[in-house]
């Protein structure tokens, strides 16, 4: 019986996909969707771009990856976080990257479900980077009130919402909570996107506070948004993570 509901699943599957086919949402082509591997039973920390997203993206799309080559971002002596992480380069030659198309796609044109593959490469570059004692909280960059009920949602989040689940399906050893009530965007600001240089961090400068210190005081926090540009965002975040009381704060994101 097992056999035939495996059949009709698979015939189910071709029906949909012929009726419905694939369409990439960076280049809009129609493309043949291939089946996702099981990545329970891959190494967790070298997932590649291509492996996680062949069923969101065309194949053409997909060779226009550009990984991170440098780790080293240099100093900076107004820097508040201890160190950055991302999983893909945001621009090369100046020109955008597909990853940066994509999520972009995910971020303004309600493609919510690349939540799920930007969230596994994420959580790929976490344990690939960090040793599990090196982090007590994980918690979003948040939105401004009025900016999340436009869009929706907070793309952050979304980024590691199920982080907990997926350490325990990777046997990923790990005490990290996820909080994402206790950093707050109290002030509107304008999108970072548009502005350049000096601008970020005057747009972003006490934008944020802490709800509940007590919650962080001694705490070593990852910090997670989708693109590290200036660094201004997630700087003035651990700026008031530290003044509240945390350890340190760290910082990865999807593209830099």
């Amino acid at each position: 019986m097992t056999d035939f509901k495996k059949i009709g699943s698979r015939i189910v599957r071709g029906l949909i996909e012929a009726v419905f086919p694939a369409k990439c949402p960076v280049c809009s082509k129609i493309f043949h969707r291939t089946r996702n591997n099981d990545l329970s039973k891959q190494d967790i920390r070298n997932l590649d771009f291509e492996q996680v997203m062949s069923p969101f993206l065309c194949p053409q799309c997909l060779s226009g990856f550009s990984p991170i080559e440098s780790l080293d971002y240099g100093e900076n002596s107004r820097q508040q976080f201890r160190k950055s992480r991302s999983f893909g380069n945001y621009k090369e030659k100046d020109e955008e990257t597909v990853f940066a198309k994509a999520i972009r796609c995910f971020k303004y044109n309600e493609k919510i479900y690349l939540a799920k593959p930007f969230e596994q490469l994420l959580f790929s570059v976490f344990v690939r980077y960090w040793e599990k004692e090196e982090i007590d909280l994980v918690m979003p960059v948040p939105l401004h009130i009025r900016r999340f009920r436009e869009r929706g949602f907070n793309q952050a989040y979304l980024l590691i919402r199920n982080w907990r689940r997926m350490a325990e399906t990777f046997h990923i050893g790990s005490d990290f909570r996820i909080e994402r009530d206790v950093l707050f965007r109290h002030r509107w600001t304008q999108p970072q996107a548009k502005l350049t240089g000096i601008s970020r961090e005057e747009n972003v400068k006490d934008a944020f506070s802490v709800r509940n210190c007590p919650k962080i005081k001694g705490k070593k926090i990852l910090l997670i948004d989708d693109i590290h540009t200036t660094g201004a965002t997630v700087n003035e975040c651990a700026k008031v993570l530290l003044q509240g009381g945390a350890e340190y704060a760290d910082v990865l994101t999807l593209a830099r």
